[in-house]
């Protein structure tokens, strides 16, 4: 395995935590998994996003951080394979879509400081799927508090995910475009996914159809 860190992104309901959950029981890696539900503004940043997106946003970004940099700053990444359900910089892609302009603006500011001294990913591996495809995902966990996303709203963060590729690609990005994937009950999908981790990827974007 030439990746020591690698991160699995993907939209709201992409299945991101499961596949890193796979990966880092198979690869016999370090597992990171984003602490989302002790965050105590999310259902109601659901309910009233203009009043509770910036103490939503705040809240993700401390906690992120201080989870990232009490975990991956004791392991030895040059030997040791860590493998995370989210990568620090979703920070930046959700506040862009959630935050007024003038919010944003502030929290670009201190995210820059925070995330400055974190160590970096050497690989992204991005789960792309149809907004109709993540509702259908999100209705099956049944979570109460995500029973008001909307398409609408699926569309613009993924939106949001693919411009910041383009702009900040700093290690290779993996785009796996996963509509017809079902690596959870599919062997032949989990393997065709774990096989991309064989490739010698170079910084920038790369597109994958599975």
């Amino acid at each position: 395995m030439k990746y020591n860190y690698i991160a699995i992104e993907g939209c709201i309901g992409a299945g991101k935590t499961t596949l890193a959950e796979m990966m880092a029981a198979d690869l016999n890696a370090e597992l990171v998994l984003e602490r989302f539900e002790d965050n105590p503004f999310l259902a109601k940043f659901y309910k009233d996003p203009e009043h509770y997106a910036f103490p939503l946003e705040m809240t993700f970004l401390t906690d992120r951080y201080q989870q990232l940099k009490n975990l991956l700053s004791k392991r030895d990444l040059f030997t040791d394979l860590v493998i995370a359900d989210y990568f620090i910089d979703k920070c930046a892609i959700f506040s862009k879509n959630n935050l007024q302009q003038d919010e944003y603006n502030l929290f670009l500011k201190i995210y820059d400081i925070i995330t400055d001294f974190l160590p970096k990913h050497d690989l992204l591996i991005y789960l792309y799927n149809t907004p109709d495809n993540l509702l259908k995902n999100i209705a099956k966990r049944g979570r109460e508090y995500e029973r008001e996303i909307q398409a609408s709203y699926l569309e613009s963060i993924q939106e949001n995910y693919l411009t910041f590729f383009k702009q900040r690609a700093h290690s290779p990005i993996l785009i796996v475009e996963s509509n017809t994937l079902d690596f959870v009950k599919q062997k032949d999908d989990y393997k065709k996914i774990k096989n991309l981790l064989q490739n010698n990827y170079e910084t920038g974007v790369h597109g994958i159809i599975l």
